[in-house]
């Protein structure tokens, strides 16, 4: 967070001292500018990367490790800084007396979740390249391809694509596809969970790069970071920071979504300070495995308006899939009708965002019913949604 954040937020408080600052910093979704305490990563990605900055396209790589390692955030945000530094470059008028310095390729973050057809895929791309607007709708995925082979072939240097998530909506097969038929000036970099043996990336990658899970202090850091921008002076102690990290056993992810939670209880009893117990309940409220709630807010925008009505339903409203049904339906707040309320939880169970889980007993005859089980923590999500929507 920059200096004049800081002081707008400190100009918008009220009389009476306020936990929460920012809710932005404390999200597990969040990404800031420069992460803590990955040095090395950013190094071995920039080791690889090192053609461009002598105008020459690196081959393809994998970088890949656990839930929570902080991929996304790493390569999000030094591609950012790549794409500002070529797009410079480019725009650099050369005098016929100055050597001409080598023009790095261009740079490009799409995130899988958010682009799952290969229509939005080639969008995304050429919306960064390209000069002009590129048309949402009324155009054909094969003229996307068309218009991005033209814009490649113009491309002396071509294009790095950073593809993240592969391995949750686009398998291997998939994303080799996504590239077939394209220049050769457009390499990738694809971001996962699964190794390289695992996923079969090997098989068309010159490069893999691991990403070790967060070591305990390097997650205390990561907390203390994001609590100073997010929350008020002194919130949160270096003792719950520990408990956190210490809890996370590495994951960013979950160490952050603990203190989202921890800092929304207290921040509801109107206390300037994260105690025990606000970080004990936090605990408590993340499913073990847990699904990454950057795939929840991905979802359609019906979809996460039925799982904002079900993170809120009495634990009695749940026993069944019907009876969940009847009561996400019956409120006035979702124009759907029963049937597609039921086919979204089905859906969305499919997927592992929710679980079905069934009953252990059941009355009378026929198969036990089976009742919806979050595989995200609610409060997280519930908060996130409710600020998003009162945009």
């Amino acid at each position: 967070m920059d200096l004049d954040a800081r002081i707008k937020r400190r100009q918008n408080r009220n009389n009476r001292p306020r936990l929460i600052q920012d809710y932005e910093p404390l999200s597990p979704v969040a990404h800031i500018a420069e992460p803590t305490n990955r040095g090395p990563v950013f190094e071995r990605l920039l080791d690889h990367l090192d053609p461009a900055f002598d105008g020459r396209l690196p081959p393809n790589a994998y970088l890949y490790g656990p839930f929570g390692a902080g991929k996304s955030a790493i390569v999000k945000s030094l591609f950012s800084h790549l794409q500002q530094l070529s797009t410079e470059t480019k725009s650099v008028i050369h005098t016929s007396t100055r050597v001409r310095s080598p023009s790095p390729p261009g740079f490009v973050y799409v995130d899988l979740r958010e682009t799952q057809t290969g229509f939005a895929f080639y969008h995304t791309v050429l919306d960064a390249l390209a000069d002009e607007s590129i048309p949402e709708h009324g155009i054909s995925t094969e003229t996307l391809r068309d218009k991005l082979r033209t814009v490649l072939g113009n491309e002396r240097t071509g294009v790095v694509v950073a593809v993240d998530h592969v391995g949750e909506e686009t398998d291997t097969g998939e994303l080799v596809e996504l590239f077939a038929g394209l220049p050769s000036n457009m390499s990738w970099l694809a971001i996962g969970r699964g190794t390289p043996e695992e996923t079969r990336l090997s098989e068309y990658t010159a490069t893999s790069i691991h990403v070790d899970r967060y070591q305990p202090q390097m997650l205390v850091d990561v907390l203390m970071t994001r609590a100073s921008e997010g929350l008020a002076q002194q919130a949160l102690s270096h003792e719950l920071a520990r408990q956190i990290a210490n809890w996370a056993d590495g994951s960013a992810y979950d160490a952050l979504a603990a203190l989202f939670i921890a800092a929304d209880r207290a921040n509801q009893d109107q206390r300037t300070r994260l105690t025990e117990a606000d970080v004990d309940a936090a605990i408590a409220e993340i499913p073990q495995p847990s699904v990454s709630l950057g795939r929840v807010l991905a979802l359609p925008d019906n979809k996460q308006l039925v799982l904002r009505e079900l993170v809120d339903l009495d634990e009695t409203k749940r026993a069944s899939v019907t009876e969940t049904t009847e009561a996400i339906a019956s409120n006035p707040a979702v124009d759907l009708s029963p049937g597609t309320v039921k086919r979204f939880l089905y859906e969305i169970a499919e997927i592992g965002i929710v679980e079905r889980v069934q009953a252990s007993s059941r009355d009378g005859k026929g198969r036990p019913p089976s009742r919806v089980e979050l595989r995200f923590p609610p409060t997280v999500f519930r908060r996130l949604y409710d600020l998003k929507n009162s945009e």
